[in-house]
């Protein structure tokens, strides 16, 4: 069967354009390290590929939700234990209160440094995050949780106007873990305190058992305080410590899906290497054949 010549030409530069792009490939999975190039090189491995990648980039995720609730769960325990230390300044000083040889002015005198505490206590339980979030009172962030009313009397000048309710966090698929704790107690114990400053402040205070009964009902108002305050601290250090599991969890999958990605997508070197060098000489072959064939010409049977 007669070949006509331009029906060869076609057909061996087509032939030339496959085995080069073919090399092309080659070249790029050896340069890029990566094995598919393209969906159509293995469909089933760029599928299961994919996955991993979906499944790396959740992971990656839940990673950063859980450092970034580790830091604001430590920030929140700081801010407890502050509030306790405060907590037990004030009972301290109002023990020393309680004492039947204070005069008048010494009630007066301890009346000043439980002010201080109070605005303290009020200031820590009113604190903010570096955003401008309000941290102690649940999901209402936009809001102080304790709001202050100076026109009202003396123990009702505090209110709690957040809410309880937890600021999830999602640690992983279909897990999650709060990442806040409330100060609805505090707005009693201010009232309360803010009270037995008023009475202890009064220039005509008198050291008696109505005295006595006021100042006792403080020191009892701060240690239901201090009980709810210190098991708060319990409960962010305990989910601070569960925090581990799944961190440590997510990283083994993760390391797990970077090894299958390995043995599915990465180039294969020692055979790109073979297959490199078998397509350079192949390519370089047919063009030298076609060169030859198409120097050819019936004059060169003559």
């Amino acid at each position: 069967m007669r070949i006509a010549s331009t029906q060869y030409s076609a057909t061996m530069n087509d032939a030339l354009q496959q085995a080069s792009g073919k090399l092309e490939d080659i070249m790029q999975q050896i340069s890029s390290g990566k094995r598919i190039l393209r969906p159509s090189d293995d469909p089933i491995a760029s599928v299961r590929l994919t996955r991993l990648d979906q499944e790396d980039n959740a992971i990656t995720q839940y990673r950063s939700n859980i450092a970034a609730l580790r830091s604001r769960l430590q920030d929140n325990e700081t801010a407890m234990s502050s509030l306790n230390k405060d907590l037990l300044q004030v009972r301290d000083t109002l023990v020393s209160a309680s004492d039947g040889t204070n005069t008048p002015a010494d009630l007066n005198a301890m009346a000043t440094p439980l002010a201080a505490l109070r605005d303290s206590l009020l200031a820590t339980a009113n604190r903010q995050d570096s955003e401008g979030r309000y941290q102690f009172g649940g999901t209402a962030t936009s809001q102080a949780p304790i709001a202050f009313n100076p026109a009202a009397p003396a123990g009702s000048r505090y209110t709690f106007q957040g809410n309880t309710d937890k600021q999830l966090v999602v640690v992983g698929n279909g897990v999650t873990q709060p990442g806040n704790v409330s100060v609805e107690e505090m707005a009693a114990l201010l009232n309360t305190l803010d009270s037995t400053i008023a009475t202890m402040a009064s220039p005509t205070v008198v050291n008696d058992a109505t005295t006595h009964a006021v100042v006792a009902a403080s020191v009892t108002a701060v240690d239901t305080a201090m009980t709810s305050i210190e098991g708060k601290i319990t409960v962010l250090g305990g989910i601070q410590n569960s925090l581990s599991t799944p961190d440590d969890n997510h990283a083994s999958v993760a390391l797990s899906n970077q090894q299958a990605a390995i043995t599915l997508g990465q180039t294969d070197y020692n055979k790109a290497a073979v297959e490199l060098n078998g397509y350079t000489t192949a390519v370089q072959a047919a063009q030298k054949a076609y060169g030859r064939v198409s120097q050819l010409s019936l004059f060169s049977a003559l």
